[in-house]
């Protein structure tokens, strides 16, 4: 039980840890990277379950 708890935790954190990197982008960074504003959270969420 404790493992699931430290592995929701981690995701939890690299879910927040990319929203915000990814919100201090600038749209233009954003557009020069092929990613809309709106796809932060469904990309947030992806990487955040695969590491």
């Amino acid at each position: 039980m404790i493992n699931t708890v430290v592995k929701n935790y981690r995701q939890w954190r690299n879910y927040r840890d990319t929203v915000e990197e990814l919100n201090r982008l600038s749209n233009r960074d954003l557009s020069d990277l092929g990613i809309s504003r709106s796809d932060i959270s469904e990309i947030a969420r992806e990487a955040a379950i695969t590491k």
